[in-house]
């Protein structure tokens, strides 16, 4: 499949997703980057050099020194130990042994390998392997990673590991990243944004929040549709302000810090703005009609959630029926969210979809 006027920019340190079926251009715009197929028209700049003008040595180093690439089958080689295979780069690019496997060493640390230096391929598992074609890739030290769907080989199960380690590997080395993927679940996971292609041509280009709830074609719509919201949304979409009250505040303090919200209960927190617990509407009326004042009896626990927290998290936290304290990463209370805001904003967005198709055929009609 061939690529249609597609046109990305991927920022430096970000994890950009380009998602299609089979046949949808994607892995052929990866390609590109490093020309291993060469476009026929158009432009690929990196850091302001322009890729398409390169000669062939001057496209080998780029090829060296800025880019690793991570393929869905793994291109270990079979006859060389695993310290070996990660080091083939640097071995190929001149660097003396002793470099070489201290690079490779610590490729292999990151990836959760130490220790396998001497094993052969066909001792590890597949998950085992990918995460040798990752650590291969990343003991150049590449400026970019080019990963053409790479854990579409893997179970389930050892697929989304792979996920979790590629994101913590991320978060440690900051790498810009062009990843490839048939999965949109895959890519609203990894993502810090992503494209979304079909028939070589880009509908759509958004963070996984703008790809699930606001779809601009109907294809995306589609696609939209199978994803668990849960999932993908995080608790930054539902966050509310909160009702708060020191530990010393009073029934009556915290009825008026209610109150002024709208909330039906209120966080409290110590001296450093860290939650305790919360007190609900019933429980500060009743307490205040008996004149009961200290705030300890009535407190009840509830957990804590980050901004980043997707719902799905989320929503076992409610057992207690209960708002869950938003923290920051002090642990200071920054907000809150209610259950029935968290089952209101997954209702709104499984609508989405199907109003835009709705749309579009009033379109088509008229």
């Amino acid at each position: 499949m061939g690529v249609n006027n597609a046109s990305i920019d991927v920022a430096e340190g970000e994890i950009f997703v380009v998602m299609g079926l089979s046949g949808s251009g994607k892995s052929t715009l990866l390609r590109c980057v490093n020309r291993l197929h060469e476009p026929t028209t158009g432009r690929i700049v990196v850091d302001g050099t322009d890729i398409t003008a390169l000669g062939p040595r001057e496209l080998q180093a780029f090829r060296r020194e800025s880019t690793g690439m991570v393929f869905q089958h793994f291109a270990l080689f079979p006859h060389q130990d695993i310290r070996s295979n990660v080091s083939f780069g640097l071995r190929v690019k001149g660097v003396d042994q002793e470099a070489r496997n201290e690079a490779a060493e610590r490729a292999l640390a990151l990836v959760g390998l130490s220790g396998y230096e001497t094993s052969f391929p066909r001792q590890l598992s597949g998950g085992m392997q990918q995460r040798v074609g990752l650590a291969r890739a990343l003991a150049t030290d590449p400026d970019i990673l080019l990963m053409d769907e790479a854990f579409s080989a893997l179970d389930p199960l050892i697929r989304r590991q792979m996920q979790d380690e590629l994101m913590e590997i991320q978060d440690k080395l900051h790498k810009t990243i062009l990843f490839i993927t048939h999965d949109l679940n895959e890519a609203l996971r990894v993502g810090t944004r992503v494209c979304i292609m079909k028939d070589g041509a880009i509908h759509q280009i958004g963070t996984p929040e703008d790809i699930l709830m606001r779809p601009e074609t109907e294809y995306v719509a589609e696609f939209v549709q199978d994803v668990d919201q849960g999932r993908v949304l995080a608790v930054e979409t539902v966050r509310e302000d909160a009702a708060a009250v020191a530990r010393s505040a009073t029934a009556g303090e915290v009825l008026h810090a209610i109150d002024s919200l709208g909330t039906e209960a209120a966080h409290v927190v110590d001296a450093g703005g860290r939650p305790v617990g919360v007190v609900t509407r019933e429980s500060a009326e009743r307490a205040r009609a008996r004149g009961h004042q200290p705030l300890g009896p009535l407190i009840e626990a509830v957990p804590t959630v980050t901004d980043d927290t997707v719902l799905a998290k989320v929503y076992q936290l409610f057992e207690s029926g209960l708002p869950v304290a938003v923290v920051d990463g002090e642990g200071r209370l920054i907000g809150s969210v209610r259950p029935l805001q968290v089952l209101a904003e997954l209702g709104r967005v499984e609508g989405v979809s199907e109003q835009l198709r709705l749309t579009n055929a009033r379109d088509a009609r008229e």
